[in-house]
């Protein structure tokens, strides 16, 4: 008898809905897209899956993800890089919809990377890795 299909959360989903209400983030926009009219001087995270695998011997996923964050100045978005660096940290345990976050693995921490379609922008570019029991 084949195994039963896996179902996969929606890992940016899952960040997003996690971060996007904390207190810490207040002001920030956090999201999978970019606000209308962005230009990459407004307070943001985009949050984008980049790889990972599923390790089908242990039923885990562990997608890639990374954190665009952007700001109006290199200080501000340091700042918001670093709040998200935290909150991130803290998503080891969530549930959602069913899935469990089992462990967070920082594979690359907040590094400055000029984003050149958005010139006068400032970001810092971070990757983790998730590691999420799905449901």
């Amino acid at each position: 008898m084949p195994d039963p299909l896996v179902t996969f959360t929606d890992v940016e989903r899952l960040v997003v809905d996690t971060l996007k209400d904390r207190p810490e983030l207040a002001g920030v926009v956090v999201d999978n897209r970019p606000p209308p009219g962005f230009n990459g001087t407004q307070k943001a995270v985009l949050v984008s899956r980049v790889g990972g695998a599923w390790i089908d011997d242990e039923h885990l996923d562990q997608p890639l993800v990374d954190f665009e964050v952007y700001g109006p100045d290199k200080s501000a978005t340091h700042a918001v890089a670093l709040a998200a660096r935290a909150l991130t940290i803290s998503l080891r345990g969530v549930s959602y919809g069913g899935a469990l976050v089992v462990d967070v693995v920082e594979e690359d921490g907040p590094r400055w990377l000029p984003d050149y379609h958005h010139p006068g922008s400032n970001r810092y570019l971070s990757t983790v890795r998730l590691v999420i029991r799905p449901a």
